[in-house]
This record gives structure tokens, sequence and C-alpha cells, in this order.
């Protein structure tokens, strides 16, 4: 076998200091870094289903559920509700199950109400849509501007709200949208 000349292992080495001391290599490195952190999603979007009402919903990262008792509009009822915390953005779903279907309907105009009362938001932006009251609000936690969204319906003798609320464009409508719409009673 034929050794290597020492002039061609010097010229490999050089031709190899060159590529790894070049802007190419460290500028690729770096684009392939940055992909990488673009791929990993602040939003990890998860299949629930209700464990103490007939619902399905996506939820933008692993959700907590407890319960408790809450007054709506002169009717004593235990609440359960289940939520995720996105970086000061909240994502809920409460339920409660009334006497009856009239009670339900009353609940939930006491949990709207409620809602936007708890921001201290003035005039919130409403409409009806697949028979829920979506509301649109903007008011303060303590100093902070936050904004609610969220979807408030009655199936049967159940009273549901879904929400997101947050800082002022803490969370796109996209986001907020995905959330809402994936809400399903089965």
């Amino acid at each position: 076998m034929n050794a290597p000349r020492a002039g061609m292992a010097h010229g490999v080495t050089r031709c190899y200091h060159r590529i790894m001391t070049s802007p190419i290599p460290l500028l690729a490195t770096l684009l392939a870094a940055v992909a990488l952190t673009a791929c990993s999603p602040r939003l990890d979007w998860r299949d629930y289903r209700g464990s103490q009402a007939p619902y399905a919903v996506l939820f933008p990262g692993k959700p907590a559920t407890h319960t408790r008792q809450v007054d709506l509009g002169g009717q004593a009822a235990a609440m359960t509700m289940t939520a995720t915390d996105i970086e000061g953005t909240v994502f809920a779903v409460g339920s409660v199950e009334l006497a009856d279907a009239d009670h339900a309907q009353l609940a939930v105009q006491a949990m709207k109400t409620a809602m936007v009362r708890n921001i201290g938001a003035i005039q919130p932006a409403e409409s009806t849509r697949d028979g829920a009251f979506e509301i649109e609000a903007h008011g303060a936690r303590g100093s902070e501007r936050v904004t609610l969204r969220g979807r408030f319906l009655a199936r049967g003798k159940r009273a549901y709200q879904v929400i997101v609320v947050g800082p002022d464009n803490a969370v796109s409508r996209e986001d907020a949208d995905t959330f809402l719409r994936s809400f399903k009673v089965h």
C-alpha cells in the first residue's frame, strides 16, 4: 500500500480548518437551532373528555380539574372546572348540572354575568352561535389589562362555560377560536 504523502494530509487539515472557521457552518447551525425552536409549540393541543359532564374539547396543555360550590343567580350548585394556564392565559371549561333545563338556562346567564364582572368589563361584545352565547370583553385583573373570550351554553340540565382569559394580546384569536370551537357536548 502506498503511504499518504505528507503534503496531502496537511492540505486536508487546511481544508477542514477553513470549513470550520467559515461563517457558513455557524450560520447553518444557528438556522437549525431556530428551526427546532420554532417546531417546539408553545401550545400543546390535546383532546380532553369531561369526566363529570359529557363533553370533549382541545386543551392547549395538560388541564387540572376541581369542583366547588358556587352560587349561580341564587342557585347553589357544584361546578366542576377543568383548566390549564399557559403563560398567564387561562383556558377553562366549567360545567354544572341543575334541577332542570330552565334552571340551566338561568345558570348560563349567571355564569356569563359573573365572568364579565370578574374582570370589570364594560359593554362586552355579545353574539349567539349554535345555541350558545359568545362574548368578548376587555377589563382588568389587578392592574393588568385582560381579554375574556367565552362561550356559554345549556344542554338539557347542564350549563357550560368555555373561556379564555388572559393579558391583552397574549393569545391569538386563532388559538382562542381553536379552543372555543373545539368544545362539543356529547
